[in-house]
């Protein structure tokens, strides 16, 4: 099943095909003005937890690896089941569905933008073969 679903950063230029874009950051990007925000609603649950971050960045000590990262991102989204349903329908309607993070992030296949499309896409799947 196709869906239009996709990933990118904040700050990547807005694209005709985008459709929703939907800011799954924990911290609104610094020093952007309101008039110049590039999505259309910003949903910080879908976003790894400050806890989450700061052990990834290393902010307590050694970062932590992304193997280690991982699943607790995806323990934090079972929380957020709705949410990740709420995005799933989105899609299943046929509305283009844009999730973007951090500008910082520039290797998208260890970035929880990734790990989340991943788990639109389930949901998605789950809910169609009800």
């Amino acid at each position: 099943m196709k869906l239009p679903l996709r990933t990118r950063r904040w700050d990547d230029p807005r694209e005709p095909d985008d459709g929703l874009r939907v800011l799954i950051t924990r911290f609104r990007p610094r020093g952007l003005k309101k008039a110049d925000e590039t999505w259309d609603f910003w949903w910080k649950e879908l976003a790894p937890s400050a806890e989450l971050l700061a052990d990834f960045h290393g902010k307590q000590g050694d970062p932590i690896s992304w193997e280690a990262y991982r699943p607790r991102y995806l323990d934090e989204m079972e929380l957020q089941r709705a949410k990740v349903e709420s995005l799933a329908r989105h899609v299943l309607s046929g509305e283009t569905l844009t999730l973007l993070c951090s500008s910082a992030c520039t290797n998208p296949l260890q970035c929880h933008r990734a790990l989340l499309e991943k788990l639109v896409r389930d949901a998605a799947k789950e809910l169609a073969s009800r």
